[in-house]
């Protein structure tokens, strides 16, 4: 009678950690997707951020010049 209340012991913690298991796969997915998102996120913002960069390049340029074109305007 005893062996059996040790196996039924065993059984259950053995259950206990199949459900934790099947548990942490699942957290373990959805910390996966999230991952693929936030990723996806940064990558949509690094090339904002490179075009927004380009663009104040140009506007750059383009205020070089007119200061060219006042500068031998008055010269």
């Amino acid at each position: 009678m005893q062996e059996q209340t040790i196996l039924e012991k065993l059984d259950e913690k053995v259950s206990e950690i199949l459900q934790q298991c099947d548990s942490l796969k699942g957290e373990n997915e959805m910390m996966r997707n999230e991952l693929l998102t936030l990723k996806a996120e940064r990558e949509l913002k690094d090339k904002e951020i490179e075009r927004l960069s380009e663009e104040t390049a140009m506007k750059d340029l383009e205020i070089e010049e007119i200061v060219n074109k006042i500068e031998s305007i008055l010269s």
